[in-house]
């Protein structure tokens, strides 16, 4: 009869082996395991099976359990926020400020005394810091009837506003205020650089203080913008405003406030929206090149110092056709031109020899169509002290006359 030997060699071998593969196969079986773990933990996590929270810098997800069963899932992404956008809007921000408009009313229960109430809010930009002083441009509109005027800087502090000078034919006007609260101060740029598509961004106060310091961001929709303006709101358009359009939201009490380019540059002055029912995005802006020279004059003068010949003007095609034969003498195939109703004795029209009743048609050989022609010709092409040759019909006869433009008054 045989026996089994359990300590025979062969056996030994046997048992070692069978005992490697189980070690084997239980490693094995542990890694896959773990890495089921690793993968499900975040698609449970999605379905609110398991909170999943991650942590700056960690790679793996962490499970959180707030020991019910209404488990939360926390989410903590770290990521760097600063932008081109940000970066330009920490540059300006501060130095767009809120402008106040307070004037005087008289109340019938209190006869004999007034009081100053706000009449209406708009925006500003401090543009300068000079000694004590800070200067602020705004538009006109934003400033005009006031009785006192106020500055809201971004931390809500108001400081009393002095106005040096308002233009009503660029919607522009600046202030002088004190500088000791006054901590940055805006960079102007170059409005003629910007191209179609451009990124801006408009910052201002709209609707008052409740949304002061609102930023919005759009393009350039349009350059070179020429938008007519009836300025003493008599129904006859009097101007042409050249205005930067862009999509950037801009709303009530924006006025005066900044339209900045990705370098945080001030490139235009919001001056106005136009608001119909059937019309989305579109915002004006006055470009600062154009409004450089403008607050130059209203800061040092307070005015704007523009050529002035002396007359006082109506363009031919609002005159009927009756009084341009009759009374002008004109030839039927001259519809275009610009009527002088009446020249300022001692003027430099009345020296070169106009008179009322004279058809101005030509200025420097450029065709004059209306008053907006000759006001664009005069304020944007030519300066106090120069000359301008004038073609004019007088009683019907083409004439000509050369003109020394002065600069006492403003046209």
């Amino acid at each position: 009869m045989g026996y089994y030997d359990d300590h025979s060699p062969n056996r030994y071998r046997e048992q070692k082996g069978n005992r490697g593969g189980i070690l084997i196969a239980s490693l094995v079986g542990a890694v896959l395991g773990a890495l089921l773990v690793i993968i499900s933990i975040p698609a449970l996590s999605e379905r609110g099976v398991l909170p999943y929270t991650v942590e700056p810098g960690q790679t793996a997800p962490t499970a959180t359990n707030n020991g019910n069963n209404n488990q939360k899932v926390v989410r903590q992404i770290s990521y760097d926020v600063n932008t081109d956008t940000t970066k330009a809007i920490d540059k300006t921000a501060e130095a767009v400020v809120g402008i106040n408009n307070l004037q005087s009313s008289s109340f019938w229960f209190d006869e004999g005394n007034n009081r100053e109430d706000p009449a209406g809010t708009g925006s500003g930009v401090i543009y300068k810091k000079a000694g004590n002083k800070a200067y602020v441009v705004t538009n006109h509109h934003v400033v005009e009837g006031a009785s006192r005027l106020e500055v809201s800087l971004s931390d809500g502090t108001k400081i009393p506003a002095t106005l040096l000078g308002s233009d009503i034919w660029t919607d522009l006007a600046v202030l002088e205020i004190d500088a000791a609260q006054i901590k940055k101060v805006a960079e102007f740029g170059d409005s003629d650089s910007l191209k179609m598509g451009e990124p801006v961004i408009a910052i201002g106060n709209p609707l008052g203080p409740t949304f002061s310091g609102s930023v919005t961001q759009g393009i350039i929709s349009g350059l070179n913008r020429a938008i007519p303006t009836d300025i003493n709101q008599d129904g006859v358009v009097d101007w042409q405003s050249e205005v930067l359009q862009t999509d950037a939201a801009i709303n009530p009490g924006n006025s005066g406030g900044a339209l900045i380019n990705m370098a945080g540059q001030v490139i235009g002055i919001n001056s106005m929206k136009i608001a119909q029912s059937a019309v989305e995005g579109i915002g004006l802006s006055i470009p600062i090149n154009s409004a450089k020279p403008v607050i130059n004059d209203l800061e040092q003068f307070g005015s704007v110092k523009r050529p002035y010949m002396g007359i006082d003007l109506k363009s031919v095609e609002e005159i009927p056709a009756y009084y341009q034969a009759e009374a002008l003498k004109l030839p039927r195939d001259v519809t275009h031109g610009v009527a002088i109703r009446q020249v300022v004795p001692g003027s430099p029209a009345a020296v070169a020899g106009l008179k009322e009743l004279d058809v101005i048609v030509e200025m420097d050989g450029k065709k004059i169509n209306d008053v907006i022609d000759l006001r664009k010709h005069l304020y944007q092409e030519k300066k106090i002290g120069e000359q301008m040759t004038i073609k004019y019909y007088r009683g019907g006869d083409l004439k000509e006359t050369r003109l020394t433009l002065a600069g006492e008054k403003t046209q």
